[in-house]
């Protein structure tokens, strides 16, 4: 059984047809599956979606681009029946779609609001690790994971020392970096999941086409292949991972 750990299914940004979508998603194994929050009427629309789709969970969050839009509606989201995480919150730096103090008060906020409910955090940061690992330290108790992760050695070190884990997609399959490959690999087994981020990021082979989360299975493919280990292997652990940060 796999997890999709972040997509955007039940955003009309999802153009193919829902149900379709999730009936090849089980055909290929995938169970289960976050609908992740990138504003206050994407995390409610998250809520609504997984009260009406058995194996699909919500979180709730305002991406670090709408934080000028308004966030202060998480804090009562938080409670509502099908969330397991706060996300995807964070720092943007590379596009300041919102101002950088802006998005750096929305992310201690949120933060704040998932150590109220004990709840994980599902982290969206770009090249803007300067300014959240002071944050991040901060706050003790924090669990959670760094969503579609592209950095470097050097951050993944900070984030396994941190007990973070590490959203793996699309991107592992079909970057040149041969360094950023590398890192990839050398994520931890206990520390890897996966995620389509569906509709965007579509791996190999699929490049032109629309995300979704039946393409965790070539993902997973992929870094069996790598790892030189079985993709049964790959599902286990990432799915156990995935059990054990959103308790899903």
């Amino acid at each position: 059984m796999f997890v999709d750990t972040h997509c955007h299914i039940h955003e009309p940004v999802f153009t193919l047809d829902v149900e379709e979508s999730l009936s090849r998603a089980q055909v290929a194994g995938v169970e289960k599956y976050l609908c992740v929050g990138t504003s206050e009427e994407s995390s409610k629309l998250a809520i609504a979606f997984s009260a009406h789709h058995p194996g699909a969970f919500a979180t709730v969050g305002v991406h670090p681009h709408d934080t000028k839009d308004g966030y202060e509606k998480i804090a009562e989201l938080a409670g509502q029946p099908g969330v397991v995480a706060v996300g995807e919150i964070g720092l943007d730096y590379f596009y300041t779609h919102s101002p950088r103090d802006v998005q750096i008060t929305a992310l201690k906020i949120q933060i704040e609001v998932a150590l109220k409910h004990d709840l994980p955090i599902v982290f969206h940061v770009r090249e803007a690790f300067d300014d959240f690992w002071p944050i991040f330290d901060a706050y003790p108790g924090i669990r959670g994971v760094l969503h579609s992760f592209t950095d470097s050695q050097t951050h993944l070190d900070e984030a396994l020392k941190r007990g973070l884990y590490i959203g793996v997609n699309g991107i592992s399959t079909f970057t040149k970096d041969e360094t950023q490959k590398a890192m990839f690999d050398a994520i931890p087994l206990g520390r890897l999941m996966l995620e389509t981020d569906a509709p965007f990021l579509t791996p190999n082979p699929f490049r032109g086409k629309v995300n979704e989360s039946a393409f965790v299975r070539n993902i997973a493919e992929y870094h069996a292949e790598r790892r030189g280990i079985t993709i049964d292997e790959i599902a286990e652990a990432t799915t156990a991972n995935a059990h054990a940060l959103f308790a899903i």
